[in-house]
């Protein structure tokens, strides 16, 4: 099983995937460049934990598209 993230995880990344849906992918490296110019948290571990949750939500929509 894997780790639950904090709410405030979940509602960052839902936020970044709506307003900028276009310029993110299924990669967390491109994601995490991206996101360094956008985001401005002060933690790199919370950036870091935002970035993945953002991946793994993209990876999700294109994991739907296909079925």
């Amino acid at each position: 099983m894997g780790r639950i993230r904090p709410r405030f995880i979940k509602r960052a990344a839902t936020e970044v995937v709506e307003k900028y849906r276009h310029d993110l992918s299924t990669d967390y490296e491109e994601n995490r460049e991206f996101l360094r110019e956008v985001l401005e948290v002060p933690s790199q571990t919370v950036k870091n934990r935002i970035v993945g949750y953002v991946t793994t939500i993209m990876k999700k929509e294109e994991r739907a598209k296909l079925a």
